[in-house]
């Protein structure tokens, strides 16, 4: 008989290795020349949906438990992964964003394995209140699209200093027009902020004491994080802010909402053990 532990060992394996086969599909196909052999399109979105359902599964296992939902620190990072894989899949059948899949993918498979490698039990009791159910299923969707957008924002930068040096090599040549990457990247950023705005105000109706909760350095960032992007789209209706400005704006919202969630539970749960 199979062991729960060994379950979870034969299904992660497989879904770190079918992501990495499916980045390394994409890549293959943005930078090899037109001249050689490149994978096709969609062999790298199956890759990415096969790894996706095994992945599925492997948080079924992992979050589901009897005394109800664990939101251990890994499994929080690798369930924003999954969702941020599976966003990309869905999108990428109908809209040019599969290169993303090229960094997004592989960060996948390194959250199964961490997870896998660093078990832990944070867990949220079924009888939890609804409001938090809300707040939980919007922070994971809002970080994950935002995720998502800042790799659109990098690949948009690589994008941009190639073309500024008259320089559009094959991989260039593979990704949408600069103005098709712009309007997906703040179409990311528009849906991504709304949900991070439910996840706010959800997250105020559970708050109780923030200072007993250990939620000071969350809330002040995760604020931080919103004003940011605020600015962002502001500046885009209003201004049109696009290159650079735009660029710059996204990966810092981003890396103040990352220290926000990820970054105060590392500091609660894996050093302070709390």
């Amino acid at each position: 008989m199979i062991s729960p532990g060994m379950n979870i060992t034969l299904i992660a394996f497989p879904a770190a290795l079918l992501y990495l086969a499916g980045g390394l599909s994409t890549g293959l196909r943005l930078f090899r020349s037109a001249n050689g052999w490149r994978p096709s399109r969609s062999l790298g979105i199956g890759l990415g949906f096969a790894g996706l359902f095994l992945h599925a599964v492997m948080l079924y296992v992992e979050l589901f438990t009897a005394g109800g939902l664990n939101l251990s620190f890994f499994n929080a990072v690798s369930l924003a992964a999954w969702t941020a894989a599976g966003l990309l899949l869905l999108s990428a059948l109908s809209q040019p964003v599969d290169n993303l899949a090229i960094l997004a993918l592989p960060m996948a498979a390194i959250t199964v394995l961490l997870d896998l490698r660093f078990p832990g039990q944070r867990l949220l009791s079924d009888n939890a209140d609804w409001s938090l159910g809300i707040h939980v299923l919007t922070s994971m969707l809002s970080y994950s699209l935002l995720t998502l957008a800042s790799v659109q924002a990098i690949l948009l930068a690589v994008q941009n200093h190639y073309l500024r040096r008259h320089h559009p090599g094959g991989f260039i040549r593979a990704l949408p027009p600069l103005q098709t990457m712009e309007s997906l990247l703040f179409e990311m950023i528009s849906v991504g902020f709304a949900l991070l705005s439910v996840s706010l105000l959800t997250g105020f109706l559970y708050l109780d004491d923030m200072f007993a909760q250990h939620l000071v350095h969350k809330t002040v960032l995760s604020i931080a994080a919103w004003i940011a992007f605020a600015v962002l789209l502001w500046g885009r209706y209003r201004f049109g802010w696009r290159g650079r400005k735009a660029i710059r704006w996204t990966l810092v919202g981003f890396a103040v909402l990352m220290l926000a969630y990820f970054g105060s539970k590392a500091v609660v749960e894996l050093i302070l053990k709390r």
